[in-house]
């Protein structure tokens, strides 16, 4: 075999006996991970490529290149361990990548991307502080969800992600522009497919999720646990191969509509697709594009598919056959894992095309063996029939809570066992990750046959039970004249833009912007007035909301009742006012003291809950004065609670004694804000949200009302 090692590596465990061997450790797997990427971006040979979009639906490689160093402050900063970031403007616009949810609006005028030698000295520089970190940071072992350690981990493993979310990408990229290396040699062994086979796999009870007390890294969504009763079934011995999928193409497979879901019309209809994605036709040959080359079709390697078109292949095996075909069940492919001992870390050589220990490429489908499989893990992912959802126990990073909950939504599939390329984490047992079904990664598929037509799989539980959350939800929707409530109080958002509206007495036209949107009560109020909203909240797993209301129509979630007595609530926004206004909003993640330039030229800046929030209430007044228009509004709602946050006392507005004196927060804003603006209007809102049936908390918060000066003020 064509091994290419100078790639592969081993994750370090969070045991051991040494803590300097432990760090030397955590530097080493660092700095190969970081190598790694720079080598896979080093095969772009000219700087315009990098700007080049050939997946529409993805960032172009740009945002890529910035964006592993880019997470790395950002999670730093977020968990407070360092206090200083490197480039807001990097920071800001290689933060969030592409949003699956709704199709995202990668228009390139929103997006004024930094040059690549802007983004390799932001590189460079991030690269020492993190050296820097690990040489100096407190270290124990073994170490924990909670420390620097562990954030460290997280940004590895994030950048291994993305070395192969961008190989995708580069694999769509016209290839003169890109330089062949040989540290990235494919697979050069083709010929003839062998004839797929059935292997029987017994009825057995299977428990999925890793414990908390596993020695390795792991994703929140790997976590928890699952137990399931798996009836018995066959399954292919191989992947399918590029000559077995070949046989449904010409079979008229993509022009039979019949063996395609609804969700797969549509993407027919879309894409105008009759083959796979990495397949070529031309002068009546097939050929198949790799990472760096175009070869004639391999008949024996595996076809690579999203995940409805492997669906599709499964309907129309299922009818050609007359037996129950179909994509096999998390549950079903965690049985045939389960036959296969070999993990990382601990595997002296991969027991597949994995870890990039072998190719730069798939190879045969019959390379492999596995018992009396081939491939149970490499070469490519495998789509199941499950949706993505979180196992018993499940809990968020609260440093990365949008890892995995936005993509709890029923429409991203798991994919399974890793590609040529997965290391570190992907190339594990109990790795779990999901895409849109749409979506195309190394990723191909095998088969199961069964006794049933019904399809295995749980519901997707769309109840959101984090009760920080829920209580965010019940705060904006929650009926406060409802018998549970021990008082009648109008909605704190709604209060809060009837103030906005006393002194714009005609915002149909004008642009408004909600900072510390939350779940989108807000928004969706100034929407009912505004001719455009942008509403932005730092926490992902609030925008997730915000998303499922305009594409959903409804959010669920469990609030407690009593102890382990939950009420089960949801808010349907087609019932409501706001389903004629949703589309007049735009949900994005961000930092309020660090806004993307395509935030600017508002007539109106509501910002609730921001001043206590934010790390820096001063840079963040200066960053709203800039993005208003001359005489907008700035509208500032805050119980003014700095003291109930982790911030040094020279970032508070006031709360403090000054030359013997008081001085309130107000007195702050007023000396802030006094030079640039008017004071028009101040007033206090009563903020009631219920933790439980029997508790409740009721704030009051100061709302002040300030118009931009003009220059003929």
């Amino acid at each position: 075999m064509n091994a290419i090692n100078r790639h592969a590596s081993q994750m370090p465990k969070l045991s051991g006996e040494s803590v300097a061997q432990k760090r030397a450790e955590l530097k080493t797997y660092f700095n190969q991970t970081w190598t790694l990427y720079e080598s896979l971006f080093a095969l772009i040979n000219n700087d315009d490529a990098y700007y080049l979009r050939p997946e529409p639906l993805r960032h172009p490689l740009i945002f890529y290149y910035g964006h592993t160093a880019c997470f790395y402050i950002n999670k730093l900063m977020l968990g407070k361990y360092i206090d200083q970031r490197v480039d807001r403007h990097i920071e800001s616009t290689c933060a969030v990548g592409v949003d699956e949810m709704s199709w995202d609006d990668l228009n390139t005028e929103h997006y004024q991307w930094p040059t690549v030698q802007q983004v390799r000295d932001y590189r460079d520089t991030v690269k020492a502080l993190i050296n820097s970190l690990i040489d100096t940071m407190e270290l124990t072992l073994p170490i924990s969800q909670d420390s620097l350690a562990w954030v460290i981990l997280m940004g590895i493993e994030h950048e291994r992600i993305h070395v192969e979310t961008s190989s995708v990408i580069m694999r769509m990229m016209p290839l003169e522009n890109l330089t062949s290396d040989d540290t990235w040699l494919a697979c050069t062994e083709v010929g003839e497919a062998p004839e797929n086979q059935w292997v029987k796999i017994a009825a057995q009870t299977v428990t999925m999720g890793k414990s908390t007390d596993d020695q390795t890294y792991g994703w929140d969504n790997e976590f928890g646990e699952k137990v399931k009763a798996v009836e018995g079934f066959n399954t292919s011995k191989y992947l399918v191969s590029n000559q077995e999928f070949m046989a449904f193409v010409d079979d008229g497979g993509y022009r039979n509509v019949n063996y395609w879901t609804e969700e797969g019309q549509h993407w027919l209809n879309y894409t105008k697709a009759t083959m796979p994605r990495f397949w070529l036709q031309r002068d009546g040959q097939y050929y198949q594009r790799n990472l760096l080359q175009e070869i004639a079709l391999p008949l024996n390697w595996p076809v690579e598919v999203n995940y409805l078109e492997a669906k599709a292949f499964c309907n129309w095996k299922a009818q050609t056959s007359n037996t129950h075909v179909r994509l096999p069940t998390e549950a079903e492919w965690t049985c045939l894992r389960n036959t296969l001992e070999q993990d990382l870390p601990g595997w002296a050589e991969a027991p597949g095309n994995i870890n990039l220990e072998y190719y730069a490429s798939s190879c045969p489908v019959n390379t492999f063996a596995n018992g009396e499989l081939f491939d149970v893990i490499g070469n490519v992912w495998q789509w199941t029939e499950s949706h993505f959802d979180g196992f018993n126990g499940f809990k968020v990073h609260p440093l990365y809570d949008d890892f995995s909950t936005p993509t709890f939504d029923g429409k991203h599939n798991l994919i399974k066992g890793g590609s040529w390329i997965s290391t570190g984490n992907e190339a594990q047992r109990h790795s779990r990750y999901a895409f849109r079904r749409h979506f195309f990664q190394h990723a191909g598929f095998r088969y199961v046959q069964s006794e049933s037509a019904e399809v295995p799989i749980d519901k997707v539980n769309v109840y959101e039970d984090s009760q920080p959350v829920a209580r965010q939800l019940e705060r904006n929707y929650g009926d406060l004249s409802g018998a549970e409530y021990p008082m009648t109080i109008e909605n704190y958002y709604v209060r809060c833009v009837k103030a906005c509206l006393a002194h714009i007495p005609a915002p149909q036209t004008l642009k408004a912007l909600h900072l510390g949107c939350s779940v989108g009560r807000g928004a969706f109020e100034l929407a009912c007035h505004f001719n455009h909203v942008d509403a932005i909240d730092f926490t992902a797993r609030l925008i997730a909301h915000d998303y499922a209301l305009q594409e959903l129509g409804e959010s669920r979630y469990v609030i407690e009742h009593e102890g382990e007595i939950m009420d089960f609530k949801e808010f349907d926004i087609r019932a409501h006012r706001y389903f004629a206004v949703k589309d007049k909003v735009h949900f994005s993640q961000g930092d309020a003291c660090n806004l993307k330039p395509r935030y600017d030229g508002y007539d109106l800046i509501l910002a609730t809950d921001v001043l206590e929030s934010v790390h820096h209430p001063e840079q963040f007044l200066q960053v709203a004065k800039s993005r208003l228009n001359e005489g907008g509004l700035l509208v500032l709602v805050s119980g003014y609670q700095f003291g109930d946050r982790d911030n040094v006392d020279s970032q508070w507005l006031g709360g403090a004694k000054l030359n013997g004196e008081n001085f309130s927060s107000f007195d702050g804003l007023k000396q802030l804000l006094g030079g640039d603006f008017d004071l028009l209007a101040t007033e206090e809102i009563n903020d009631i949200q219920r933790i439980n049936a029997r508790r409740f908390e009721l704030n009051l918060s100061q709302l002040s009302v300030w118009r931009l000066k003009t220059s003929h003020s």
